[in-house]
């Protein structure tokens, strides 16, 4: 029998992905419910992002042990590359009450300094709001002023290219600038497998190269294909395979619809 997915824990920080595929002329809608949660162990990596993991991975346990030289990051990718799941794995890892989590959706109060929060994690820095700029701006001098603390931003493309207020943008360019370089092929299948595995289902391999033949490539459409297989086969009381995969996108007038506006952790 399969297995639902994985209750949250109290130190996993994860969200409801939004993502609205098109499959032929059909909108595939999305109702995902609670995905598995973002950690570094699930995540696909290329060897260009190993020095980044790796770093995100020890930095709450150096902040523990005294003054770190490298205390600001700012991480850029195409939608697809991770920003997002690494982030949330970063404030996951962390002890509970230590990371604080920031995106475009949290309340103005939230990007106000606070000692007792060692690591900062900030989300979509291009889509903030003029006053959020504003306090996020002032939230790294804070960081910078305290060294017991750490700044790990991310957005869409380079400091320089970043659409945000000058002095914000020059501050990001100040700590280490990573390109986190998005998952190849048989990266994306590893991840479809590896997500597949969280939800209790054997993903052969004819249906993840029809998923990336057949659909669009970016990892939060795959996954939310996968999310609606996975629900199409709990209520067929089906195994997943490729023909019931078909028979899911051959059923006419489906609009199933994902509720909210929260991060894709696979952005």
């Amino acid at each position: 029998m399969r297995k639902p997915p994985s209750a949250p824990g109290v130190r996993r920080a994860y969200f409801q992905p939004t993502c609205i595929v098109t499959v032929v002329s059909r909108q595939l809608t999305l109702d995902l419910g609670t995905p598995p949660p973002a950690t570094f162990d699930n995540f696909i990596m290329n060897e260009e992002n190993d020095e980044l993991i790796s770093r995100l991975q020890k930095l709450d346990l150096a902040l523990a042990a005294g003054p770190v030289p490298d205390r600001s990051f700012y991480i850029w990718g195409e939608p697809g590359s991770g920003r997002t799941h690494l982030l949330q794995a970063l404030v996951s890892d962390a002890s509970y009450g230590y990371a604080r989590y920031l995106t475009p959706q949290s309340p103005l109060g939230a990007f106000t300094f606070d000692p007792r929060i060692g690591i900062y994690a900030i989300d979509d820095c291009d889509r903030m709001s003029d006053a959020q700029q504003v306090a996020l701006f002032n939230l790294f001098n804070e960081v910078r002023a305290h060294p017991s603390s750490a700044f790990v931003a991310a957005g869409p493309a380079a400091p320089l290219a970043l659409d945000v207020r000058e002095d914000l943008r020059t501050r990001l360019g100040w700590g280490l600038v990573f390109h986190l370089s998005p998952p190849s092929d048989a990266g994306k299948i590893a991840v479809l497998k590896l997500a597949a595995k969280e939800r209790g289902i054997a993903l052969t391999d004819d249906i993840a190269a029809y998923l990336l033949t057949h659909f669009r490539r970016d990892m939060p459409s795959l996954m939310a294909l996968l999310d609606a297989l996975d629900r199409f086969s709990l209520e067929q009381k089906r195994a997943v395979t490729l023909p019931l995969l078909r028979r899911m996108l051959a059923r006419p007038g489906d609009d199933i619809t994902p509720p909210g506006t929260g991060p894709n952790r696979f952005e």
